[in-house]
């Protein structure tokens, strides 16, 4: 989009200029609350596909048409993509199944199928990007999305792949989701965001209001979409609380009774993937409501971000991944604030089933831990992070060659993010940033005439790493 274009637009919706379907600034304009279309493909109707104005949820009838009697709040409609057929896009790659409601009462979607199955496929989850200035743009620009590319040419070019953003896109600067959006482009993939808190309009009435720049670039805050055997929920957790950027975690009771709608029309043997911002096992007050929607469901994973660290949590089956992020810790160095590198989520669904690995930003894949040796008084001690543990992995070490077992987990800090970012001075620029304690720590202590230390990790998936000190 041309960039004049985009910011005239961008002061329109930030300047209070949003202008509600119900105002007389319309004149005589009143939108008709009964809407009907078609989902096609060619000139052939699908049955079966999810139409939704975020409030009222319906299925096509056998020739694709649908009926819809519109919420007088709602500002879009949207389709739940159905499996097999293309995302439609915007901004080149950004995801758009979405239309603005407006004087029509008529809205057809037509969908391209995908030229190769999607029974497997891949997906990345990207948390917090989070840029705050044109520096920050650059560093994205230079580091992260040449990775992802590099990533995407290391895939089999016969499974679909795509993205998801699970928030804060950028740091209270919307003018840059523009470079944002750039940055997706260049990945190439579609991509679908949620709404960080970072997102929102401050200063613009309540949590009813403070989404409004959002919507107008992306669309709803909250919808779903189908690949393969799995179904994607995106949902709104960041809760306004009308005052500047004061907010907590909740999911509204409106998007609580879309979901039950929507999961009526999902199998209870699929995946069901949920992205949202905040993570819901810490840091959503009404979590047990979602969970409860989600009992039926056997096979649910939550996709989150927002706290800049990486942790991974099961609560009665339902696996939560929190992520580290783009930015790290705010862009100020390489690592999260829990040691954790720079990077995002890397997902492969092969039919209902799932597995993933953490990929570090500019690094191998396979690096997936960090150790330390340091001399003690009579004694040297080993640290090693695993940033994407979870109770199903091991971890072992050797001391000159010889097994002794696993380590031994603790709560704690990275060595590394001590040096980095603790004190009132560090790190340059944004001395906010601290370290945080986590539970992916693991220590032992031994003799110091011990020469060689090795650490071998093996995730839930049965895939070994290594790490060496010495020889």
């Amino acid at each position: 989009m041309n960039r004049r274009i985009f910011i005239q637009r961008l002061g329109l919706i930030t300047g209070g200029a949003f202008i509600s379907l119900k105002t007389s600034a319309f004149g005589s304009f009143e939108r008709s609350k009964q809407i009907n279309g078609r989902v096609l493909s060619g000139n052939k109707g699908l049955a079966n596909v999810v139409v939704s104005d975020g409030y009222s949820v319906v299925l096509t009838d056998a020739k694709g048409n649908y009926t819809l009697n519109t919420d007088d709040l709602a500002l879009t409609i949207f389709i739940s993509t159905p499996a097999g057929y293309e995302f439609k896009t915007d901004y080149q790659t950004v995801a758009k199944q979405y239309e603005k409601l407006g004087s029509r009462t008529e809205y057809t979607f037509n969908l391209v199928p995908l030229k190769k199955s999607d029974t497997r496929h891949n997906f990345i989850i990207w948390a917090d990007p989070q840029v705050k200035n044109k520096k920050d743009v650059q560093q994205m620009m230079d580091t992260s999305v040449p990775d992802v590319q590099q990533l995407l040419k290391t895939m089999d070019p016969a499974v679909p792949v795509h993205g998801i953003c699970v928030g804060d896109i950028v740091w209270d600067n919307h003018a840059l989701f523009e470079d944002y959006n750039l940055a997706v482009a260049r990945m190439g993939i579609p991509f679908f965001q949620a709404l960080g808190n970072h997102d929102m309009d401050y200063r613009a009435g309540g949590d009813e209001t403070s989404d409004r720049t959002f919507k107008e670039i992306y669309g709803p805050t909250y919808y779903s979409f189908n690949r393969g055997k799995a179904h994607y929920v995106v949902l709104d957790n960041v809760r306004y609380l009308g005052t500047e950027r004061d907010y907590d975690g909740y999911i509204s009771e409106q998007q609580l009774a879309w979901l039950k709608e929507d999961l009526k029309y999902v199998k209870k043997d699929q995946l069901v993937i949920i992205c949202l911002h905040i993570p819901v096992y810490n840091g959503v007050k009404n979590n047990t409501a979602l969970y409860a929607l989600l009992t039926e469901h056997k096979n649910v994973h939550i996709m989150s971000g927002h706290t800049h660290y990486n942790a991974n949590s099961i609560n009665d089956g339902i696996f939560e991944h929190n992520h580290g992020t783009v930015c790290g810790a705010w862009w100020t160095g390489p690592v999260c604030s829990d040691g954790t590198p720079r990077g995002y989520g890397v997902y492969e669904v092969n039919g209902n089933k799932l597995s993933w690995y953490y990929k570090p930003t500019g690094q191998d894949r396979n690096n997936q831990m960090r150790i330390y040796v340091d001399e003690l008084t009579n004694q040297k001690r080993l640290i090693a992070n695993v940033w994407n543990w979870d109770p199903e992995w091991k971890v072992e070490y050797f001391l000159d060659d010889k097994p002794m077992g696993s380590l031994e987990q603790q709560e704690g800090y990275d060595p590394l993010t001590v040096t980095l970012y603790k004190g009132d001075q560090l790190p340059k620029g944004r001395v906010f940033v601290e370290p945080h304690q986590m539970d992916h720590l693991f220590m032992a202590h031994f003799s110091p005439s011990v020469k060689k230390v090795k650490v071998v990790v093996t995730d839930r998936f049965g895939h070994k790493y290594a790490e060496t000190v010495g020889s």
